[in-house]
């Protein structure tokens, strides 16, 4: 008989995987017309190592700030910027409801400033999944526009190789994800599996680095997550697969917002630049085409297979198989109604 928790794991999983992709696509065209494309040329697939790059540069600054106990400067810069993310995107969604741009704009940044305010002064799982649902729209949109098919899979691939090196061999990953499990920020989205749960009450105090979080175990034994950072995965401190409890047997599950966003950003890259001139159609209004649907569903099996070896107790990173898994829905989906393979890939044009 299937455990009533591991559905609702599951199930709240896909959800935030599903609202973020959602969102993202609602986002391509209204990003786009507000000139918010972050490079000058999408198709340069020099600005995957240029972005990989600057990734190495923020983890290196994340791991020295948990270094040297200035973790407080880390909570700083992600809600300012989950502020800032929130604004984009509810002013982008107040345009397609036809609101005023002015009026827009500015419930817009009322509705950022509260969220601000929550995830500084009570930091609950319902108020940073909801920062970090639009953190992740607003993240996958923007580099959907900004990383033309090409670039937007060699990301993928690096990003998925570098999540592997970083948790079974370096282990770092597993280091920033004790850091910033600590802080209560929409770096990490919490899915509670039990009924009343509460992420103040039963989840690590604030800069506390051996918060007790599950009756008496320290922070650096939190084996039972899916995912604890943007790539790392359910680890222990060793890199060891987890194997002695139960995931379920806690009240949240948790999961890296990176995890969410990156096989999204070719979702979106799929409908903004549309390699063989695949049709660009609608359903409730979002965009979307055949090869997107694609990479969305291969990015369900990816997690539906993590979720599995997860809850099984085995720690694994979750790019290699989030961002495969969007990889391959792209390419069988392309495929399927007639675009090259070397096109698809955006090796060559029509």
């Amino acid at each position: 008989m299937i455990d009533r928790r591991a559905l609702v794991a599951a199930g709240g999983i896909a959800a935030i995987f599903l609202l973020v992709q959602l969102g993202a696509l609602a986002l391509v065209e209204p990003f786009r017309e507000a000139g918010l494309q972050a490079v000058e040329d999408p198709q340069d697939p020099t600005n995957s190592a240029l972005y990989v790059g600057l990734l190495l540069v923020v983890t290196l600054f994340m791991l020295a700030a948990i270094k040297f106990e200035l973790t407080w400067v880390i909570r700083v810069v992600v809600v300012a910027t989950g502020a800032y993310f929130a604004w984009l995107v509810l002013d982008a969604f107040g345009g397609l409801l036809g609101v005023p741009p002015t009026i827009g704009s500015a419930a817009g940044g009322v509705i950022a400033l509260a969220i601000a305010v929550g995830l500084w002064v009570h930091p609950e799982w319902y108020v940073i999944d909801a920062a970090g649902v639009l953190m992740g729209a607003g993240a996958a949109g923007l580099f959907g526009i900004s990383f033309g098919v090409l670039p937007a899979i060699v990301l993928l691939v690096a990003l998925a190789v570098y999540d592997a090196i970083s948790v079974y061999r370096t282990e770092h990953m597993l280091t920033l994800a004790e850091g910033v499990m600590d802080l209560r920020i929409p770096v990490v989205l919490v899915i509670p599996i039990e009924r009343g749960y509460s992420f103040l009450e039963d989840g690590p105090s604030i800069g506390d680095d051996t918060a007790d979080t599950d009756g008496g175990e320290e922070s650096h034994d939190r084996d039972t997550t899916v995912e604890q950072s943007p790539t790392a995965s359910d680890a222990d401190a060793s890199g060891e697969a987890a194997t002695d409890s139960d995931p379920l047997d806690r009240g949240a599950l948790f999961i890296g917002l990176g995890d969410a966003v990156m096989p999204t950003v070719l979702v979106a890259s799929a409908v903004a630049f549309t390699p063989g001139g695949v049709a660009v159609s609608t359903i409730g209004g979002l965009p979307y085409t055949v090869p997107a649907l694609g990479a969305m569903l291969g990015t369900f099996v990816g997690l539906a297979v993590l979720v599995r070896m997860v809850l099984a107790g085995r720690a694994h990173a979750g790019l290699p198989m989030l961002n495969g898994g969007a990889i391959a829905g792209y390419l069988l989906a392309s495929l399927a109604v007639g675009v090259d393979l070397l096109v698809a890939l955006g090796v060559t044009s029509v």
